[in-house]
């Protein structure tokens, strides 16, 4: 199985259909009136399908086991078809798209094993995902790639030649999957002056986002956050308030971050650990979520 841990859980629904085809209309008429031998046909794929929906992953080898939190199976019954619509919702860290569609086929699998002594013609004509909601694919925004971004590493260590720069490397490479692009990549030292004098360059200049990385910790030096917060036109507690949790359930240190986010003018900044897991947590937790608040910007602008 791919590993899902980076993941945020999230909302997610998906529909799928099945259909089987008989060939008479007789076929469809003992089952509206129940007189299959094999009993109530409708009702025994329901609860196949209940049961399947649940076993996904016991099946299908590459799944992950996940928490089913709702499934709805509902027919059209038509003059010689029976339309099975299967929807599942779960809150977790991966789609149910599989789970639908593998409860859609049980069902349809039920229905022509109930079908087949009295309709020897019965054929399952599709298996389709109908619908999927849920994860980074709900958070496309039509305003990312007019997005540009500023790296900015607070480190004396780096910013003397003493260490090598990884997190703000790790912060970049997320930003180019998710296609921002990084216009302006500093090396700093923890100095507020520096700190303040970067960032309002950056805000002058007009950068959408501006991350910082390092100066989040709790030693002297640590000042990143005290910098930035008095320049802020306003703060977004919220965005900083999902990274902790977000790094929390990964390891119990992630309270310990003092990282701040908010806007300056038309720029979001976000301040976050120093460590390149630290950097990633944050970055995974935020990305592409975060960008619908461009979409915000970008329509007050026009």
């Amino acid at each position: 199985m791919i590993d899902i841990t980076h993941k945020s859980t999230t909302l997610r629904e998906a529909i799928a259909s099945a259909t089987v085809t008989v060939s008479s209309p007789e076929t469809i008429t003992a089952v509206r009136e129940l007189k299959v031998p094999k009993g109530n046909v409708l009702e025994v794929a329901r609860t196949a399908g209940l049961f399947a929906a649940k076993r996904t992953a016991d099946m299908i080898p590459d799944c992950h086991p996940l928490p089913v939190e709702f499934t709805s199976i509902d027919y059209e019954v038509n003059e010689q078809s029976i339309e099975i619509i299967v929807t599942i919702k779960t809150i977790y860290k991966t789609g149910v798209e599989v789970e639908a569609m593998h409860a859609a086929s049980v069902v349809a699998l039920t229905i022509y094993d109930m079908l087949k002594p009295i309709d020897k013609g019965i054929t399952i004509d599709q298996i389709k995902l109908l619908s999927k909601k849920g994860g980074k694919s709900d958070f496309k925004d039509k305003y990312k790639d007019a997005i540009n971004a500023a790296v900015i590493v607070c480190s004396d260590t780096i910013s003397a030649g003493q260490g090598e720069d990884k997190a703000g490397k790790a912060i970049m490479e997320k930003l180019e999957s998710i296609h921002v692009k990084v216009g302006n990549y500093l090396i700093i030292p923890d100095e507020p002056e520096v700190i303040q004098q970067s960032f309002l360059e950056e805000v002058a200049k007009g950068t959408d986002l501006i991350l910082f990385t390092g100066g989040t910790g709790l030693s002297k030096r640590d000042k990143t956050p005290d910098t930035i917060a008095p320049l802020l036109d306003l703060e977004i507690p919220g965005i900083m308030e999902a990274a902790r949790s977000y790094g929390q359930d990964r390891t119990p240190l992630a309270m310990l971050s003092r990282g701040i986010a908010g806007v300056k003018e038309s720029s979001l900044v976000i301040t976050m650990p120093g460590s390149t897991k630290g950097a990633q947590e944050t970055m995974d937790a935020l990305f592409p979520h975060v960008l619908h608040l461009f979409g915000i910007f970008k329509g007050k602008r026009h």
